[in-house]
């Protein structure tokens, strides 16, 4: 059982691996980078393919470009998304050179470039947020989040030795505030259900000893029945906001 453990904990940590270099390649990795990383796991034909599908259910581009489609997005997002764009087509178009010239003087410190910096980085905010598309979060908030990454980044930029360096530092502490709050919210939707579980599972067994009872119940026999303790009991009335149909929570007692 250990072995199985392990070898699927392994397994969760490279596909991990695997995601983030294709996010940092631009959303798009080669198959024969997938199977070396899964190299010493020696998957089966099946297994790959599970893994292929995975990566492109995640909008990452096996050997192919990813492509992004409006048809991931919801109409509030899409809505969103085709405002925001056309916001960022009133700023200022820069030369390369200017961009060169501009992360030249951001790194040196002065703030004007760095501000400026945002302003040219923003688009390649929203590139990175359409990558995270459909995966829980709002499409508005993974570009808020990226976009306050980047206003960080700016003023961080002492970590990075060359010009050349700075799109990738700033890339990637992008894809850290996006990955974070996508990482937030399966951790917040897995603790809701945990707990709409615990509800379901305290009001299914004082149904069940009503009924034999033709009666609501008391939390005290519930837990004599249950053999839980009232902290679990009296979490799930909590909250359920006191909602559990077949079971006497004592409150309108305590009110009178």
């Amino acid at each position: 059982m250990g072995n199985i453990d392990n070898k699927e904990k392994e397994f969760a940590e490279i596909l991990k691996s695997v995601t983030r270099t294709a996010r940092e390649n631009r959303n798009t990795i080669s198959k024969a980078e997938v199977i070396e990383a899964f190299s010493e796991l020696d998957l089966d034909d099946k297994q790959l393919t599970m893994v292929l599908d995975y990566l492109k259910n995640h909008k990452i581009g096996v050997d192919e470009e990813a492509v992004f489609s409006e048809e991931d997005l919801t109409e509030d997002e899409s809505n969103y998304l085709n405002d925001y764009l056309e916001s960022l087509e009133a700023l200022p178009k820069v030369s390369d050179g200017e961009k060169e010239a501009t992360t030249i003087a951001a790194l040196a410190g002065d703030k004007d470039a760095q501000n400026k910096l945002i302003e040219i980085y923003l688009p390649l905010v929203v590139d990175v947020a359409k990558m995270y598309a459909d995966q829980g979060v709002f499409i508005e908030d993974l570009i808020g989040e990226g976009n306050v990454a980047l206003t960080k980044g700016v003023t961080m930029l002492d970590a990075v030795g060359e010009p050349s360096e700075v799109e990738g530092f700033l890339y990637n502490l992008m894809l850290d505030a996006m990955e974070n709050i996508i990482e937030a919210n399966l951790a917040e939707d897995a603790g809701a259900q945990k707990v709409l579980k615990l509800v379901q599972e305290v009001a299914d067994k004082a149904k069940e000893l009503a009924d034999d009872l033709r009666r609501k119940v008391t939390v005290k026999e519930l837990m004599d029945e249950t053999g839980w303790d009232e902290e679990k009991i009296r979490t799930a009335i909590e909250f359920s906001a006191d909602n559990i149909e077949d079971l006497d929570s004592g409150a309108e007692k305590k009110k009178k």
